[in-house]
């Protein structure tokens, strides 16, 4: 409060009033920064270039990841101090009450392979797909993805005025010709119409694709497609106003292939040169 008020008091008189010796004082202020607040203004910066490039999305949690992801070994409670006192936060969550629907019947032969495993070992293993919606000013936009498990990354994506089978193969097709081959990937959805349409089963039966499908009333059974819906819809598109169906299209493209996908990857990266690090035999110096 001293350094704050000085051009306007008297040091010394402050001093007295407050209870404190002006040499203390004057020993305070020409006290160099400890290692701890060097430490947090390097934090700092590094949180706020975080900060910007995420347009201001991430919370203090993601943005712990983050840092951790990069090498960072500052605690969640510190990440989220340092982002208070600079006037950080992410976008927030909205909250929604529940919908229901009446119940769809699977496709004969088909049923819930996945069992909320959400975890995949291997990239090409297990998909998930799901539609959206998106609000413009010309009327709603459709959004179908295909997320692998692997790394989280949106390897097939569609869009459309209209939520039918075809949108919904196209963004199945757009993963299946980035695939590398190998065995069959079990790629789970819920109980949509399009998803279980003919022309639908057919492609999937023909690109070597098992379907599985989520039980009925349980939207838990695709939770990590529900999950990026989420961040999408909280990172980009609430915080945006679209004038037309195609300026939606380009912003969330934008948003897909150029902050999620590539944001994924370097995740990926970072933890296999980790894990090879792990695997590197010590080297014991005689």
């Amino acid at each position: 409060m001293i350094e704050r008020c000085r051009d306007e008091f008297p040091v010394r008189l402050m001093c007295r009033c407050l209870r404190v010796s002006a040499s203390g004082y004057y020993d305070w202020s020409k006290r160099l920064p400890s290692a701890r607040e060097l430490g947090n203004q390097r934090l700092l910066g590094r949180i706020r270039e975080l900060h910007e490039d995420s347009r201001g999305t991430l919370g203090a949690g993601r943005m712990h990841e983050d840092l951790v992801d990069q090498g960072e070994s500052a605690s969640l409670n510190r990440v989220a101090r340092l982002m208070a006192a600079d006037g950080l936060q992410g976008w927030p969550r909205p909250k929604r009450r529940g919908q229901r629907g009446r119940p769809a019947l699977t496709p004969p032969g088909v049923r819930n392979l996945l069992e909320r495993d959400f975890t995949a070992l291997e990239p090409e293993t297990k998909w998930v797909t799901d539609i959206t919606e998106i609000k413009t000013r010309q009327g709603k936009l459709y959004l179908c993805i295909v997320l692998d498990l692997f790394d989280q990354r949106v390897v097939g994506w569609s869009m459309h005025h209209r939520q039918d089978r075809q949108m919904v193969i196209r963004a199945v097709q757009m993963a299946v010709w980035q695939r590398q081959g190998g065995p069959p990937v079990v790629l789970h959805s819920d109980r949509g119409s399009q998803f279980r349409s003919g022309d639908y089963q057919r492609y999937l039966a023909a690109n070597e694709l098992v379907c599985s499908m989520s039980a009925v009333g349980h939207c838990g059974d695709n939770a990590a497609c529900e999950g990026f819906f989420g961040l999408l819809k909280r990172e980009r598109i609430y915080r945006m106003t679209y004038p037309t169906l195609d300026a939606a299209r380009t912003d969330v493209f934008e948003y897909i292939e150029r902050f999620h996908n590539p944001r994924m990857r370097r995740r990926v990266a970072r933890q296999d040169q980790k894990f090879s690090a792990l695997l590197q035999p010590s080297v014991i110096s005689g």
